[in-house]
């Protein structure tokens, strides 16, 4: 199933699933994601979180679902790979300033 996501949501998960370096050009200058339990506050913080996290692993994220929480659109998508548990059904928790994303929360 194909779901059409806002541009700033489509164009994280465009680069998380080709160039996963250019995640980072995703967020404004002081946006924040949540994951594992970590805050990673910038573009630079959030350049290595992804930078990092995709040296460690390999996956394929397919989003399946949206939904509007208050100011927050919350993507439910499969991620694939060779990781613990997987594959897992993640929320990612999208708050989308203008053209940017602004945070980011990914959860079970």
């Amino acid at each position: 199933m194909s779901i059409l996501l806002p541009q700033p949501i489509a164009a994280y998960f465009a680069a998380d699933s080709a160039e996963r370096a250019s995640v980072a050009a995703c967020f404004s200058e002081t946006a924040t994601v949540k994951d594992e339990g970590k805050i990673h506050a910038g573009r630079a913080a959030i350049h290595r979180w992804k930078t990092e996290a995709s040296s460690q692993y390999t996956y394929v994220s397919e989003p399946f679902a949206m939904a509007q929480d208050e100011d927050r659109t919350i993507v439910t998508s499969r991620v694939t790979g060779n990781f613990p548990g997987s594959p897992v059904d993640l929320r990612y928790a999208f708050t989308v300033n203008g053209d940017k994303i602004a945070r980011l929360e990914i959860t079970l």
